[in-house]
């Protein structure tokens, strides 16, 4: 590769009609012992080695390996991945409705519990660790994740944070043009901290309150602002893929993998590589595999690849796997939702837009915005998801149509109060702070 113009196709190549559009839903979780309450490690007996191998067995999916390590699996059009502090992901197929991505779910988990209850093993759904600390966070053999522990703390004060004690749930999207994408890309950036506060599960640190209803969500503020944020520039007139590819342009190096390894290149730039002056591998170009490895290693509240990632919430219970996929689809796949949802946000400054990503995640729903409550902006938005998936009418095995995926949400906002908020007070009065009882409530 040696033309700018082969790096903005690639994302144009997402282009797709709307008959094609898929929903993949992706979603991570900690893995702990049910004895210890202890992190699992890697290896060990009941490691995450064990726990895929296992897997792979009871599914039939391939293990993927770096090394002799196994490090994933893939199936059925979708994945098993590890985070760098052993976070078990799942990348589902692009599927057609929220049915599927819900029987899709329901499956993983299923497996993942035949499997793990044997080992005294469980799964958390919350957006942060609410007990563990840093160190105690274990680490995986993969050599990408070598070279960001290495690059974060260079670049802000809690990127390891991010890397070992977080987990969230994301929605990948299609669009039909480049101005398809655009409208997309700005409305669901410009509603991204509405998701945060509707999915908000990150109330505790190390045992006490966090002091934010999405801690996760406070931990993007300070972990690489070369890669991380809300792109300001999305929202001016004429944004489209070649801007985007010159953001990514910007935005420093991690690594590039030849023969299998990964080469650390931690803060070099691609414009370099794209003239052969890359310091890792002096006199190469790249090719589209290393753009595409590129483009994963920006994190914006939502990422552009040949596809939109929504990218605002917090791990969470099983019902909320579900509801991120609704709401974003709801609001992104119909053009008269699509429109309204534009209009709740775009009189929002961009000094607004900013305080938004911060106060939602400290105050969640209470939280303001253009002289309203969060809670308000997320009450209108969730009608609007509502009737943009009222009007695909996607019909289930139950005669019900995909908006029933969005009653946990409706009742969320309709309280006012998050997750994470209602978790800390619970597990300070009600469970009188006994760890176990809280992860025995908030397993999968």
């Amino acid at each position: 590769m040696e033309s700018l113009d082969q790096l903005t196709a690639h994302l144009a190549s997402g282009c797709k009609p709307k008959d094609r559009w898929r929903i993949g839903t992706e979603h991570e979780k900690f893995v702990f012992c049910r004895t210890s309450l202890d992190p699992v490690p890697y290896e060990g007996e009941t490691g995450i080695r064990a726990i895929l191998e296992a897997l792979a067995a009871e599914t039939g999916w391939d293990i993927l390996r770096e090394g002799d390590n196994p490090i994933g699996l893939k199936g059925e059009g979708a994945s098993v991945s590890l985070e760098p502090g052993g976070q078990f992901e799942l990348s589902g197929a692009p599927l057609e409705n929220i049915h599927l991505t819900c029987d899709e779910v329901h499956r993983h988990l299923e497996a993942v519990k035949k499997v793990c209850d044997p080992m005294g093993v469980a799964f958390l759904g919350m957006g942060f660790t609410p007990t563990w600390t840093r160190e105690e966070m274990p680490k995986m053999p993969k050599a990408r994740y070598t070279i960001m522990r290495n690059y974060m703390p260079k670049v802000g004060s809690l990127g390891l944070d991010m890397m070992h004690r977080t987990c969230t749930v994301q929605v990948n999207l299609d669009f039909a043009s480049e101005a398809d994408m655009a409208m997309k890309f700005k409305t669901s950036l410009a509603l991204q901290p509405i998701a945060t506060a509707l999915f908000a599960n990150s109330g505790l640190y190390e045992g006490k309150p966090s002091g934010y209803a999405s801690y996760r969500a406070h931990i993007w503020t300070d972990t690489d602002a070369d890669r991380t944020g809300l792109l300001n520039f999305v929202f001016e007139d004429g944004f489209g893929f070649e801007r985007y590819r010159d953001y990514m342009l910007d935005v420093p190096m991690y690594f590039v993998r030849r023969n299998n390894k990964f080469i650390d290149a931690a803060g070099q730039s691609f414009r370099d590589f794209l003239a052969g002056k890359l310091p890792a591998l002096p006199g190469e170009v790249p090719t589209m595999e290393d753009w595409e490895d590129h483009l994963s290693t920006a994190f914006p509240e939502v990422r552009l690849k040949t596809f939109l990632e929504m990218r605002g919430a917090d791990g969470g219970p099983w019902a909320r796997i579900c509801a991120l996929p609704a709401f974003w689809v709801g609001l992104l796949y119909d053009d008269d939702a699509l429109a309204a949802a534009w209009d709740v946000a775009k009189g929002w400054s961009r000094e607004q837009r900013e305080a938004l990503r911060d106060d939602a995640a400290r105050f969640g729903l209470q939280a303001k915005v253009g002289g309203r409550t969060v809670q308000d902006v997320a009450l209108e938005v969730l009608e609007i998801s509502r009737e943009g998936l009222r009007k695909r009418a996607r019909m289930g095995n139950l005669k019900e149509d995909e908006t029933t995926y969005l009653d946990p949400l409706v009742k969320i906002a309709k309280s006012g109060v998050t997750m994470g908020e209602y978790t800390a007070e619970h597990f300070l009065k009600d469970l009188d702070g006994d760890a176990k009882k809280l992860y025995e409530e908030c397993k999968y």
